[in-house]
């Protein structure tokens, strides 16, 4: 199992870029990074399958931290974030 993310500012219309990203599996840090001037982090961690959490924090003066829960099987997963000041969107991307 291996994931990537994306951090969009949907608010300005641009990548989000040094966004401090994390992926959990239980308290444990398993993956982490910045992302890039495309706002992409394209190896944020790989393992088995299971329950993870990715945390976001991104660039708003409203959400300190974006946490999702997600459950991964076999495969690639891509999980972006769309932000802006007040508000937030997440899907499985390809």
């Amino acid at each position: 199992m291996t994931i990537s993310t994306h951090v969009l500012d949907t608010e300005h219309g641009r990548p989000a870029t040094g966004v401090r990203v994390e992926l959990y599996r239980g308290a444990e840090l398993v993956g982490s990074g910045e992302t890039d001037d495309d706002g992409r982090i394209r190896e944020l961690g790989e393992g088995r399958p299971g329950n993870y959490r990715i945390v976001f924090h991104p660039p708003s003066p409203f959400f300190r931290r974006v946490e999702l829960e997600i459950e991964l099987a076999d495969g690639h997963y891509h999980v972006p974030l769309l932000v802006s000041s007040y508000a937030c969107a997440t899907y499985r991307g390809s």
